[in-house]
């Protein structure tokens, strides 16, 4: 089991993630006239997108790749964190009003305000906020999660102003967490928690497993609803890089001692370590940029 001393650093956080896409323009587009994250760069293969100088994806054109068959491992979704209910309106306006099509549902999970969409590609995007801290509410160290309906038109009549769509590029987000699609989840808990040091924080039923650092609600969550028994991932379009960022070189050296420990293979550069979970999909630590 992982020790005290062996936990990710409190001050943990998750890093932009890689997408391999097969249109790169009409993803932009999706992303930027969508979701309302800016293009901070673009050499016409690989496009950089966030929020207020924060890195949210990263787009690789990747048009020799297949997408993936139905079942396998990789990500369910990418998840969006807004400072403000206001944020999150105008963004979940913007996707719902240019790509209604891609909305597949809304709940109230008691620690956030989650969103639901499937981009153009087949990759599942969550765009939420946090509710306080001070109200999250923990029972034997796993902190008490549900799925409760909502009207989504109420919150945007409620929370949707006209400044918040015309400055939406200008105010902050950021990664919150990332959820993959894995074969199953004991293998999950003896890979994110007792191999890479993250705490569990809650468990569905046995098909879900939802872990963290510094007692945030989760950072990660891995679960089998479309992929149990799922195998090593073979090259396909979609998850390419998961980033989790750590505050100091001592903190990453961390990782790559309980890697080398657990026999995993591991590239170490002194300020960023890879590896891959057992499913294959990579996994990218390293210290924050400042």
């Amino acid at each position: 089991m992982t020790h005290t001393q062996d936990l990710l650093a409190d001050a943990t956080e998750m890093g932009a993630v890689t997408l391999f896409v097969a249109d790169l323009d009409r993803m932009i587009e999706y992303y930027t006239d969508g979701v309302r994250l800016d293009l901070m760069g673009n050499d016409g293969r690989t496009a950089l997108l966030g929020r207020a100088g924060a890195p949210v994806l990263q787009l690789e054109h990747s048009p020799t790749l297949a997408f993936a068959s139905p079942g396998s491992a990789g990500l369910f979704h990418t998840a969006v964190l807004f400072d403000t209910k206001s944020d999150l309106a105008s963004s979940v306006y913007s996707v719902a009003r240019k790509y209604p099509g891609t909305f597949v549902g809304n709940q109230d999970h008691l620690v956030s305000m989650a969103f639901y969409f499937t981009d153009p590609e087949g990759n599942g995007v969550e765009l939420y906020w946090d509710r306080d801290r001070t109200s999250w509410s923990w029972v034997h160290d796993q902190v008490q999660m549900d799925n409760v309906d909502f009207d989504p038109n109420g919150f945007l009549r409620e929370h949707l102003t006209e400044t918040d769509l015309e400055d939406a590029h200008l105010r902050p987000a950021k990664v919150g967490h990332v959820h993959l699609s894995v074969g199953d989840i004991a293998t999950a808990r003896d890979f994110y928690v007792d191999t890479l040091g993250f705490a569990q924080t809650f468990v569905m039923h046995g098909t879900a497993l939802f872990v963290s650092a510094g007692g945030y609600h989760h950072h990660m969550a891995m679960n089998v609803w479309n992929s149990r028994g799922a195998g090593r991932r073979a090259p396909a379009l979609g998850l390419g890089l998961v980033r989790i960022d750590l505050p100091d070189a001592d903190a990453v050296g961390a990782v790559t001692d309980r890697m080398e420990h657990a026999g995993i293979a591991a590239r170490d550069d002194g300020r960023t370590v890879t590896f891959e979970d057992p499913w294959a999909n990579r996994i990218e630590v390293s210290v924050t940029p400042r």
